[in-house]
Protein backbone atom coordinates (compact mmCIF):
# COMPACT_ATOMS: atom_id res chain seq x y z
CA UNK A 1 0.00 0.00 0.00
CA UNK A 2 3.12 2.34 0.77
CA UNK A 3 4.91 1.65 -2.30
CA UNK A 4 4.46 4.10 -4.99
CA UNK A 5 4.61 3.20 -8.86
CA UNK A 6 6.58 5.65 -10.89
CA UNK A 7 5.22 5.92 -14.24
CA UNK A 8 7.65 8.35 -16.51
CA UNK A 9 7.13 6.92 -19.96
CA UNK A 10 4.03 6.18 -21.73
CA UNK A 11 5.43 2.64 -22.33
CA UNK A 12 5.60 1.75 -18.50
CA UNK A 13 1.48 3.34 -18.06
CA UNK A 14 0.59 1.05 -21.07
CA UNK A 15 2.13 -1.91 -19.82
CA UNK A 16 0.83 -1.68 -16.67
CA UNK A 17 -2.78 -1.25 -18.22
CA UNK A 18 -1.67 -4.04 -21.18
CA UNK A 19 -2.37 -2.40 -24.44
CA UNK A 20 -0.32 -1.89 -27.01
CA UNK A 21 2.03 1.25 -27.49
CA UNK A 22 0.96 2.82 -30.73
CA UNK A 23 3.27 5.94 -30.27
CA UNK A 24 5.89 6.47 -27.72
CA UNK A 25 4.91 9.99 -26.17
CA UNK A 26 1.01 9.36 -26.67
CA UNK A 27 -1.78 7.04 -25.79
CA UNK A 28 -5.53 6.38 -25.90
CA UNK A 29 -7.72 3.41 -24.90
CA UNK A 30 -10.88 2.20 -23.68
CA UNK A 31 -10.43 1.29 -20.14
CA UNK A 32 -13.04 -1.50 -21.04
CA UNK A 33 -10.81 -3.38 -22.80
CA UNK A 34 -7.81 -2.31 -20.66
CA UNK A 35 -6.15 -4.40 -17.37
CA UNK A 36 -7.89 -2.48 -13.81
CA UNK A 37 -5.45 -1.24 -11.86
CA UNK A 38 -4.58 -2.95 -8.73
CA UNK A 39 -7.09 -2.78 -6.15
CA UNK A 40 -4.80 -0.67 -4.39
CA UNK A 41 -1.94 1.34 -5.22
CA UNK A 42 -0.10 4.73 -5.51
CA UNK A 43 1.07 5.81 -8.55
CA UNK A 44 3.64 8.83 -9.30
CA UNK A 45 2.43 10.06 -12.63
CA UNK A 46 5.36 11.91 -15.28
CA UNK A 47 2.64 12.47 -18.02
CA UNK A 48 -0.47 14.64 -18.35
CA UNK A 49 -3.43 11.68 -18.25
CA UNK A 50 -7.27 12.94 -19.02
CA UNK A 51 -9.50 10.19 -17.94
CA UNK A 52 -13.65 10.25 -18.72
CA UNK A 53 -14.86 7.47 -15.71
CA UNK A 54 -17.91 6.02 -17.15
CA UNK A 55 -18.97 4.14 -13.96
CA UNK A 56 -18.79 4.30 -10.42
CA UNK A 57 -14.91 3.43 -9.90
CA UNK A 58 -14.49 3.27 -6.10
CA UNK A 59 -12.59 5.70 -4.28
CA UNK A 60 -9.65 8.11 -5.24
CA UNK A 61 -7.28 10.13 -3.46
CA UNK A 62 -6.38 12.77 -3.83
CA UNK A 63 -4.14 14.96 -0.98
CA UNK A 64 -6.59 14.49 1.76
CA UNK A 65 -9.54 14.30 0.25
CA UNK A 66 -11.63 11.70 -1.16
CA UNK A 67 -13.80 12.03 -4.15
CA UNK A 68 -16.52 9.14 -5.40
CA UNK A 69 -16.84 8.78 -9.18
CA UNK A 70 -20.48 10.00 -10.92
CA UNK A 71 -20.87 8.72 -14.36
CA UNK A 72 -19.15 10.66 -16.94
CA UNK A 73 -16.81 12.60 -14.72
CA UNK A 74 -13.70 14.14 -16.53
CA UNK A 75 -10.55 13.81 -13.84
CA UNK A 76 -7.36 15.68 -15.17
CA UNK A 77 -3.93 14.71 -14.04
CA UNK A 78 0.22 16.08 -14.32
CA UNK A 79 3.27 15.78 -14.42
CA UNK A 80 4.22 15.43 -10.47
CA UNK A 81 1.24 14.12 -9.08
CA UNK A 82 0.13 11.31 -6.95
CA UNK A 83 -3.01 9.24 -7.12
CA UNK A 84 -3.53 7.17 -4.44
CA UNK A 85 -6.72 4.18 -5.64
CA UNK A 86 -8.89 1.85 -3.62
CA UNK A 87 -10.86 -0.13 -5.48
CA UNK A 88 -12.92 -2.76 -4.80
CA UNK A 89 -11.98 -6.55 -5.87
CA UNK A 90 -13.23 -7.48 -9.84
CA UNK A 91 -14.02 -3.84 -10.46
CA UNK A 92 -13.44 -3.17 -14.27
CA UNK A 93 -13.00 0.66 -15.06
CA UNK A 94 -15.28 1.96 -18.06
CA UNK A 95 -14.40 5.34 -19.66
CA UNK A 96 -11.56 6.75 -21.52
CA UNK A 97 -8.00 7.37 -21.16
CA UNK A 98 -5.52 10.00 -22.44
CA UNK A 99 -1.72 10.52 -21.51
CA UNK A 100 0.65 12.20 -23.44
CA UNK A 101 4.27 12.52 -22.15
CA UNK A 102 5.85 16.65 -21.58
CA UNK A 103 8.09 15.76 -24.48
CA UNK A 104 4.59 15.79 -26.80
CA UNK A 105 3.83 19.37 -26.33
CA UNK A 106 7.33 20.83 -26.14
CA UNK A 107 8.06 23.61 -28.79
CA UNK A 108 4.48 24.06 -29.51
CA UNK A 109 2.02 27.01 -29.03
CA UNK A 110 -0.01 24.52 -26.51
CA UNK A 111 3.41 24.07 -24.80
CA UNK A 112 3.85 27.45 -23.99
CA UNK A 113 0.18 28.01 -22.40
CA UNK A 114 -0.17 24.49 -21.02
CA UNK A 115 0.09 26.43 -17.50
CA UNK A 116 -3.04 27.79 -18.20
CA UNK A 117 -5.08 25.02 -17.87
CA UNK A 118 -5.44 25.36 -14.65
CA UNK A 119 -7.83 22.10 -13.54
CA UNK A 120 -4.38 20.02 -13.93
CA UNK A 121 -3.82 21.46 -10.53
CA UNK A 122 -7.77 21.00 -8.91
CA UNK A 123 -8.16 18.44 -6.55
CA UNK A 124 -9.98 14.90 -7.66
CA UNK A 125 -13.29 16.40 -5.57
CA UNK A 126 -13.00 19.23 -8.14
CA UNK A 127 -13.19 16.97 -11.00
CA UNK A 128 -15.42 17.56 -13.92
CA UNK A 129 -19.05 16.80 -14.38
CA UNK A 130 -20.35 15.90 -17.31
CA UNK A 131 -23.48 16.64 -19.32
CA UNK A 132 -24.82 13.76 -21.70
CA UNK A 133 -24.02 16.05 -25.22
CA UNK A 134 -20.34 17.41 -23.43
CA UNK A 135 -19.58 13.75 -22.82
CA UNK A 136 -20.04 13.11 -26.40
CA UNK A 137 -17.97 16.51 -27.62
CA UNK A 138 -14.94 14.60 -25.73
CA UNK A 139 -15.65 10.97 -27.55
CA UNK A 140 -15.72 12.56 -30.44
CA UNK A 141 -12.41 14.24 -29.62
CA UNK A 142 -11.08 10.96 -28.68
CA UNK A 143 -12.51 9.02 -31.51
CA UNK A 144 -10.52 11.77 -33.88
CA UNK A 145 -7.02 11.28 -31.59
CA UNK A 146 -7.85 7.55 -32.05
CA UNK A 147 -7.93 7.41 -35.58
CA UNK A 148 -4.82 9.63 -35.99
CA UNK A 149 -2.89 7.55 -33.90
CA UNK A 150 -3.90 4.20 -36.20
CA UNK A 151 -2.24 6.27 -39.25
CA UNK A 152 1.42 6.35 -40.54
CA UNK A 153 3.35 8.77 -38.73
CA UNK A 154 4.26 11.57 -41.23
CA UNK A 155 5.01 15.23 -40.74
CA UNK A 156 1.75 16.37 -39.94
CA UNK A 157 0.76 13.72 -37.11
CA UNK A 158 2.82 15.92 -34.44
CA UNK A 159 0.78 19.33 -35.15
CA UNK A 160 -2.81 17.20 -35.47
CA UNK A 161 -2.05 15.22 -32.21
CA UNK A 162 -1.12 18.54 -30.12
CA UNK A 163 -3.72 20.35 -32.04
CA UNK A 164 -6.68 18.00 -31.17
CA UNK A 165 -5.41 17.74 -27.26
CA UNK A 166 -5.70 21.79 -27.11
CA UNK A 167 -9.14 21.72 -28.47
CA UNK A 168 -9.61 19.19 -26.19
CA UNK A 169 -8.38 21.21 -23.24
CA UNK A 170 -10.08 23.99 -24.54
CA UNK A 171 -13.41 22.82 -24.58
CA UNK A 172 -13.15 21.60 -21.07
CA UNK A 173 -11.92 25.55 -19.69
CA UNK A 174 -15.60 25.90 -21.24
CA UNK A 175 -17.06 23.17 -19.45
CA UNK A 176 -15.49 24.52 -16.48
CA UNK A 177 -16.80 27.90 -16.90
CA UNK A 178 -20.69 26.25 -16.79
CA UNK A 179 -20.00 23.73 -14.06
CA UNK A 180 -19.19 26.99 -11.71
CA UNK A 181 -22.14 28.88 -13.11
CA UNK A 182 -24.78 25.29 -12.21
CA UNK A 183 -22.99 25.76 -8.96
CA UNK A 184 -23.96 29.07 -8.11
CA UNK A 185 -25.16 28.11 -4.24
CA UNK A 186 -22.38 26.01 -3.34
CA UNK A 187 -20.18 28.96 -4.58
CA UNK A 188 -22.21 31.32 -2.57
CA UNK A 189 -21.36 29.06 0.14
CA UNK A 190 -17.53 29.23 -0.19
CA UNK A 191 -17.55 32.81 -0.91
CA UNK A 192 -19.57 33.86 2.46
CA UNK A 193 -16.88 31.36 3.99
CA UNK A 194 -13.79 32.65 2.55
CA UNK A 195 -15.12 36.40 3.82
CA UNK A 196 -15.59 35.20 7.38
CA UNK A 197 -12.53 33.93 6.93
CA UNK A 198 -10.51 36.83 6.14
CA UNK A 199 -11.95 38.90 8.52
CA UNK A 200 -11.24 36.41 11.40
CA UNK A 201 -7.58 36.21 10.21
CA UNK A 202 -7.41 39.90 10.79
CA UNK A 203 -9.40 40.30 14.29
CA UNK A 204 -7.27 37.08 15.58
CA UNK A 205 -3.33 36.50 16.27
CA UNK A 206 -2.71 34.47 13.45
CA UNK A 207 -1.02 37.88 11.44
CA UNK A 208 1.79 37.30 13.87
CA UNK A 209 2.08 33.95 14.17
CA UNK A 210 1.67 33.06 10.45
CA UNK A 211 2.57 36.35 9.18
CA UNK A 212 0.68 37.58 6.15
CA UNK A 213 -2.27 35.61 4.61
CA UNK A 214 -2.26 33.68 1.61
CA UNK A 215 -4.41 32.39 -1.36
CA UNK A 216 -3.35 28.48 -0.37
CA UNK A 217 -4.44 29.61 3.87
CA UNK A 218 -7.81 30.27 2.64
CA UNK A 219 -8.44 27.47 0.28
CA UNK A 220 -6.60 24.86 2.44
CA UNK A 221 -9.55 25.85 5.30
CA UNK A 222 -12.06 25.64 2.78
CA UNK A 223 -10.41 22.15 1.83
CA UNK A 224 -9.83 23.43 -1.74
CA UNK A 225 -6.82 23.10 -4.01
CA UNK A 226 -5.47 26.75 -4.01
CA UNK A 227 -6.25 26.51 -8.28
CA UNK A 228 -9.85 25.57 -8.15
CA UNK A 229 -10.74 28.04 -5.33
CA UNK A 230 -8.63 30.93 -7.08
CA UNK A 231 -10.45 29.96 -10.43
CA UNK A 232 -14.18 29.98 -8.37
CA UNK A 233 -13.23 33.49 -6.49
CA UNK A 234 -12.47 35.37 -9.77
CA UNK A 235 -15.38 33.50 -11.80
CA UNK A 236 -17.86 34.60 -8.99
CA UNK A 237 -16.76 38.29 -8.05
CA UNK A 238 -14.88 39.13 -10.84
CA UNK A 239 -11.41 39.27 -8.94
CA UNK A 240 -9.06 36.89 -7.95
CA UNK A 241 -8.75 35.68 -4.07
CA UNK A 242 -5.16 37.70 -3.85
CA UNK A 243 -6.77 40.92 -5.05
CA UNK A 244 -9.61 40.47 -2.33
CA UNK A 245 -7.22 39.55 0.48
CA UNK A 246 -4.94 42.84 -0.69
CA UNK A 247 -8.28 44.68 -0.27
CA UNK A 248 -8.77 43.70 2.80
CA UNK A 249 -5.03 43.99 4.11
CA UNK A 250 -5.41 47.92 2.60
CA UNK A 251 -8.74 48.07 4.76
CA UNK A 252 -7.25 46.84 7.85
CA UNK A 253 -4.27 49.00 7.26
CA UNK A 254 -6.15 52.26 7.04
CA UNK A 255 -8.01 51.81 10.22
CA UNK A 256 -5.38 50.60 12.15
CA UNK A 257 -2.83 53.66 10.86
CA UNK A 258 -5.13 56.10 12.68
CA UNK A 259 -4.17 54.63 15.68
CA UNK A 260 -1.38 56.94 17.04
CA UNK A 261 -0.39 55.10 19.97
CA UNK A 262 1.36 52.32 17.27
CA UNK A 263 4.29 53.46 15.06
CA UNK A 264 4.12 52.56 11.57
CA UNK A 265 6.79 49.81 11.85
CA UNK A 266 4.88 48.39 14.60
CA UNK A 267 1.02 48.27 12.39
CA UNK A 268 3.35 46.27 9.64
CA UNK A 269 4.29 43.66 12.15
CA UNK A 270 1.32 43.32 13.73
CA UNK A 271 -0.49 42.87 9.98
CA UNK A 272 2.17 40.49 9.34
CA UNK A 273 4.84 42.02 7.65
CA UNK A 274 8.51 41.26 8.00
CA UNK A 275 9.99 44.46 7.00
CA UNK A 276 8.13 47.74 7.38
CA UNK A 277 9.29 48.79 3.89
CA UNK A 278 7.74 46.12 2.66
CA UNK A 279 3.99 47.36 3.87
CA UNK A 280 5.20 51.54 2.85
CA UNK A 281 5.53 49.95 -0.92
CA UNK A 282 2.27 48.16 -0.92
CA UNK A 283 0.09 51.11 0.76
CA UNK A 284 1.90 53.70 -1.10
CA UNK A 285 0.69 51.72 -4.62
CA UNK A 286 -2.85 51.12 -3.38
CA UNK A 287 -3.92 54.35 -1.91
CA UNK A 288 -1.44 56.89 -3.65
CA UNK A 289 0.10 57.44 -0.27
CA UNK A 290 2.42 56.29 2.33
CA UNK A 291 1.40 55.43 5.44
CA UNK A 292 2.88 58.52 7.75
CA UNK A 293 1.23 60.90 4.35
CA UNK A 294 -2.30 58.80 4.95
CA UNK A 295 -2.46 59.28 8.83
CA UNK A 296 -1.43 63.07 8.54
CA UNK A 297 -3.98 63.88 5.93
CA UNK A 298 -6.66 62.03 7.99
Amino acid sequence: MNTIIKLDTISQYNTLKGVETQHPLISIFDNSKANALPNYCRIHFGLYAIFLKMVNCGELKYGRNTYDYDEGTLVCVAPGQIIETNNNENYQPLGLAILFHPDLIKGTSLGKKMGQYSFFSYDSNEALHLSIKEQQIIKDIYSKLEYELSQSIDKHSKSIIVNTIELLLNYCVRFYDRQFITRESVNSDILSKFENLLNNYFQSENTKDLGLPSVSYFADCLCLSPNYFGDLIKKETGKSAQEHVQLKLIDEAKERIFDTEKSISQIAYDLGFKYPQHFNRMFKKNTGYTPNEYRNLN
